[in-house]
């Protein structure tokens, strides 16, 4: 459905971080990678509310995320991330970029609906990911 990069994370609370345990593109975000989470808006809509967090220009992201500059090297202006979630916690998230203004509410709702048949087999292998 045109989505340029695609990534799972999952969630270390302990640690403060999410780690990329699958990427589209191995190059710029490798598997292991890490970011820490902050105690932000992103976190606030995408950990606590587990809501998607929906950002459809760099500028709307940019405040989030550390590596903006990166994604929008790629040509990427826009992104979602998707929580996963089991018993009431986000072990990870699905997260999808793509050009600017991609995320329409027809196409988040699609993506949406993929993530949701999914989230039985996400929340399996999440779990596990943290051990790595």
């Amino acid at each position: 459905m045109g989505t340029r990069l695609f990534t799972v994370t999952a969630l270390d609370q302990a640690a403060g971080l999410a780690r990329r345990v699958y990427t589209s593109h191995p190059v710029d975000y490798p598997v292991s990678g890490t970011k820490p989470l902050t105690q932000d808006g992103w976190h606030q809509t995408t950990v606590v509310n587990r809501q998607t967090f929906v950002a459809n220009t760099p500028p709307e992201f940019a405040r989030y995320f550390f590596d903006h500059a990166l994604i929008v090297s790629l040509g990427l202006g826009s992104c979602i991330n998707i929580p996963v979630h089991a018993g009431g916690a986000v072990l990870g998230t699905v997260n999808m970029l793509a050009e600017a203004q991609h995320f329409t509410p027809a196409r988040l709702a699609a993506y949406q609906a993929l993530v949701d048949g999914a989230q039985a087999s996400l929340c399996a292998a999440l779990p596990g990911a943290l051990q790595a």
